[in-house]
This record gives structure tokens, C-alpha cells and sequence, in this order.
């Protein structure tokens, strides 16, 4: 058998279930998932394998309009990420079909010369006839080699999606070993695990205005590791929020975050966090290299 190896960009607009879709293919988090749109900040290499075909899965932060320069950057590294693709899937949350920021990406995509094919996600929640009429209205607009109608949350026609990617890829020698599962740093993966337990703990109540730096990484001699990370907030306000009631919440956020890294770095995890309010932390030069994304004026 020859072996195959490819890069698929993953697109779409914020909430539109990239990130779990990558987590599907792989088969283990690599991404991090939350409720709120825009969670992805970082271009994130997922790697899943299939028969003989090793696929370069790149979940890209979502693109919508970009006012900040934190949001500047994240669209940027989402272009940036469908640069020298063999394949840019493009994920729709079935449910809510085509807006105006999904059409607007439609129409970008149709100049792009990469393969393209359609994943219409979330169909365990969305009618039949709405499907039917959205994947008529894609062929026309943007004429995919396919349309793939799944459900990553609950694994529908996943498999279906997974074998189509694998017979996409060219042929050429794996670029991972095969128990590689992404391409992010054990450092950026820790900073990754506790932005997913702000998002998911701390809901509306801090919105965007927040950043965790990954300040050291130590391995100690008995096999386990120190992980010291400081929180990013604008305001002595979105502090109190973090810290929770005599630090209740900051507590329950290293506990849970201290957990998942335990199981995804199969080792014992010491987790070191402060919270630290820096008004400026979107125009820190530094902290953008640290969180994986470029500087963008």
C-alpha cells in the first residue's frame, strides 16, 4: 500500500464546530471546545490516520469581522492556515445555514484555486428538508467536489468524512510518527486546557478580555511536571471574576484544567496560576509569539 500525506484547512465562521470536528477525526482532544463563538485563537495541527493516509488537520480560529487587533490576528492566522492546503473543508453549522458572514466566505473561497468540499455540521439538530435546500443552494454557489452531511458531536457520517479526506491526500511518506496526535507544544497545550476552563466556568461574565501565558514548564526528576501560568485580564473587576469568591474559582479552574492535562500528558501535572491585571495585554508583542499567533498592524 502507498502511503499518503495532505494538509486540510478546516474554515468556517465562529461556533461552527471546527474545533470538535478536528477532535472527531483525530480521535482525542487536541482542540479546545467551548460554547462561545471565537474560542480558537491559534492556527492548531490536529493529526488524524486512515488506512495509509496520514491527514494534516489545521483548525483555524473562525473568521468573522476583525475590529481588534487580537481579532486581526486570529483571522490572519486563519487565511494563513489554508496557505499550501491539498484541501480546505469548509464547515457550516447546518442549523443556522448561510448567513451573511458564511455567504461572504462562500464567495472568498470560490477565487481559491486549493480543492474544496462542504461540511454541513450539527445535522442531528436540523431538519431534513433545510439540508436539502442548503447543500442545492452550496453546489451552485460554490460547486464542492462533495458535501458531507455529519454531526461531530455525535459522530454521524464521520466516517464517511474521514475515508473521502484520506483518499483526497497525495501520495507521498507520512511528515509524523504515528502516535503523533498534533502539533502543539506540551506548553502551549497546558495554556490551551486552562483558556478552555476560563471559557466554560466563567460564561458571559469575561468575555474576550483574556489571555493565559504559560510563564514555566518544568519536568521534575519523579516524571511529573510544574506548570506555572498567569491569567491575562484588562480590569481589577474581570480579576475579581477569575479569583471567584476567596479564590473559590481560580481554585476550581487549576483543579479542572490540572485534570484534563494529567490524562492528555499521561503524567502527574502541578499547576501554578495567578491571575494578573494588564490593561494593554493585546498590544504585548511577546505575548503573541507565546499564544502562537503573528503580530498584525
Amino acid at each position: 500500500m502507498t502511503e499518503r500525506c495532505g494538509l486540510v484547512a478546516i474554515v468556517g465562521a465562529p461556533n461552527a464546530g471546527k474545533s470538535t470536528l478536528v477532535n472527531a477525526l483525530v480521535g482525542q482532544k487536541v482542540a479546545i471546545v467551548s460554547p462561545k463563538a471565537q474560542t480558537t485563537r491559534v492556527r492548531l495541527m490536529g493529526i488524524a490516520l486512515e488506512g495509509e493516509s496520514q491527514i494534516l488537520l489545521v483548525d483555524t480560529p473562525g473568521i468573522f469581522e476583525a475590529k481588534r487587533r487580537l481579532d486581526r490576528a486570529m483571522v490572519a492566522a486563519a487565511w494563513g492556515g489554508t496557505t499550501d492546503a491539498d484541501l480546505i473543508a469548509l464547515v457550516i453549522d447546518a442549523k443556522t445555514g448561510l448567513t451573511g458572514r458564511v455567504e461572504a466566505l462562500v464567495e472568498t473561497l470560490t477565487a481559491r484555486k486549493e480543492g474544496k468540499i462542504v461540511v454541513l455540521n450539527k445535522v442531528d439538530v436540523t431538519p431534513k428538508e433545510k439540508l436539502l435546500e442548503l447543500a442545492t443552494r452550496l453546489n451552485a454557489l460554490l460547486s464542492p467536489e462533495a458535501i458531507f452531511m455529519i454531526s461531530a458531536a455525535t459522530g454521524d457520517g464521520l466516517a464517511d468524512l474521514k475515508q473521502a479526506l484520506a483518499q483526497r491526500m497525495p501520495e507521498g511518506p507520512w511528515h509524523f510518527p504515528e502516535d503523533q496526535v498534533s502539533d502543539a507544544t506540551d506548553r502551549m497545550l497546558a495554556a490551551e486546557v486552562t483558556r478552555e476552563q476560563l471559557y466554560l466556568q466563567l460564561h458571559a461574565e469575561l468575555p474576550y478580555a483574556s489571555a493565559v501565558e504559560t510563564e514555566k514548564y518544568e519536568e521534575r526528576r519523579d516524571g511529573s511536571v510544574a506548570i506555572h501560568q498567569q491569567i491575562l485580564v484588562a480590569r481589577d473587576t474581570q480579576k475579581a471574576i477569575v479569583l471567584g469568591k476567596r479564590g473559590a474559582r481560580l481554585k476550581e479552574i487549576g483543579s479542572k484544567a490540572r485534570e484534563e492535562l494529567a490524562e492528555l500528558l499521561g503524567r502527574k501535572v502541578h499547576l501554578f496560576l495567578h491571575v494578573k491585571v494588564k490593561p494593554d495585554w493585546e498590544e504585548d508583542r511577546g505575548l503573541y509569539r507565546e499564544i502562537g499567533l503573528d503580530w498584525v498592524d
